[in-house]
Formats: structure tokens, sequence, C-alpha cells
């Protein structure tokens, strides 16, 4: 009787330890390496980033929910809010349109400011879509979470990135970008805000970072930059690591000029 060979499996195609501790170098390294064969292919090198809540919604969802607030179906109050700060979802879409009509036009391949989210609802869809409305490439950098639905439509189906690690997902974040717009948002946006800030005030991040602050008696009521300086906890300096805005033509002018000075290398450039 003819004794059967055992067939052996590669240690690469092996699901139970690629899924296992000891592999989970590899999986850390793949969320580098997977990412940055698509950015190369696709000469993805600048981002412009925004970020905010996954909870706002688009005006015409929000007025739909307020019409049935107001006619008792659901919670008036809420829905009176939640149409109140759609307003900044309309500000990124339109400001990402802006954006990206303005990097299509500078006619280098080479450096392209890409729309570049979370690639979840809210102000995430809402700067995927203005990008996409332009016509233009947009980056979608979304994470394993129990949220049903994360994924927004609007993003390029090939820069469509899915994450496990948190931090894998906020080193593209950083690693890429050339800008970064802070709409209202919770626990997470806080915590990318705040990691930003910190590599820039520690100079771990070395190259020039325009951050904008969008809606200002928001990030007044949730962040107080000025006491922080006042306890001394920050420098008086650090306070201006951010520009706060609420008008979409002064914080696009913004970005623009610092992005042809900082990142196009056209010193006092003019819009």
């Amino acid at each position: 009787m003819t004794e059967r060979k055992r067939a052996a499996t590669k240690a690469y195609q092996n699901p139970s330890f690629l899924n296992s501790k000891d592999a989970r170098p590899l999986r850390i390294l793949s969320e580098y390496l997977e990412p940055k064969s698509r950015f190369d292919r696709f000469k993805v090198e600048d981002t412009i980033v925004f970020m905010g809540s996954a909870r706002i919604l688009s005006r015409e969802a929000a007025e739909e929910m307020a019409r049935k607030g107001r006619a008792g179906d659901g919670d008036a109050a809420k829905a009176e809010t939640v149409l109140k700060m759609s307003a900044y979802y309309e500000a990124a879409r339109e400001f990402a349109f802006r954006l990206t009509n303005w990097s299509k036009a500078l006619d280098r391949e080479e450096r392209r400011f890409v729309v570049c989210t979370g690639g979840g609802p809210g102000i995430m869809e809402a700067a995927n879509r203005g990008a996409a409305e332009a016509k233009g490439l947009n980056v979608g950098l979304t994470i394993s979470i129990p949220v049903e639905e994360f994924d927004n439509p609007y993003v390029t189906r090939e820069l469509a990135f899915h994450f496990h690690y948190f931090f894998m997902r906020k080193f593209w974040f950083a690693y890429l970008a050339k800008a970064v717009i802070v709409f209202p948002g919770g626990y997470g946006t806080l915590d990318e805000l705040f990691e930003l800030l910190t590599l820039v005030q520690t100079r771990k991040m070395r190259k020039p970072m325009p951050i904008v602050l969008f809606g200002t008696e928001y990030w007044r009521e949730i962040v107080d930059f000025d006491a922080l300086a006042r306890h001394g906890m920050i420098d008086p300096k650090d306070v201006e690591l951010v520009h706060r805005t609420d008008s979409v033509d002064e914080a696009f002018d913004w970005v623009v000029l610092q992005l042809a000075e900082k990142a196009l290398g056209q010193p006092g450039a003019t819009l």
C-alpha cells in the first residue's frame, strides 16, 4: 500500500498563521506596502486631507429628517440640530470641488493634490463627493469598525483602502498630506487633529502643514486653544498652528496660497 504524502502549505498561504499574533508584523507591513503600491501606480504623491464627523448629513437628508420631526415623526429638536450642522457637509463638498478643480488645472502630473478622507459618511462623504463631482481622483482610507455602511460611494474605486490598524491608517493620512481641513467632529476627529498638531509642534513632521479648522463657533466651544496658552500648556505661537474660518472662500484662498508657496515652490504666489 502506497503511503500518501501530505500536501505542504507555504507559510504565506496559511490563513491560520497569517491571522495569528505571530504574523502581526506581516499584517502591519502589508498595510504599508499594499497602499504604497497603489499610490505609486496612480502617481498620488500629495493629498489634501478632510477630517470631520461621520454623523453630519447632507442638506437634502437633513431637511427630510427635519420635515419628519416637525410632523411629529422623530425627535424634532435633534432634527433641527442635524439640519443646522448640514451646512458643514455642503461646505466640505464645495471646498473639495474647488480644490480638485484647482489641482487639475496645475498641469503638473507628478504633483496632484488629491482629496483624501476616511472614506466614510458625513464630512468624509461630502469631500469625496465634491472631488468626484469635479471629476477628480479621490482617496478613502476606511477602517474596520462595527458600524454598518461605513463606506461612501464617491471614493475612486482604485483608491479605496480598508485598514485594520488605526495607526497605519493615520500614517497614510499624515505621510502624503500637504494640507489638512478639519470640520466639526467627535472623538475620532479630535484624535486625528491632536496627533497632527503634536507632530507639527514637536517637529517630528518637518514639512509645512497648513491646518484649517472650519467652523469657528464649534471649535471655540470644543477646544479653547487660547486657554491652553494662558495656562502655559502650549506656547502662544502654537495657537497659530491652525487657521480658523467659517468661509469656504477664505479657506480656499488661504490653502491655495500655502500650497503654492510651500509645496509648489512659488514664493509670493498670487491666486
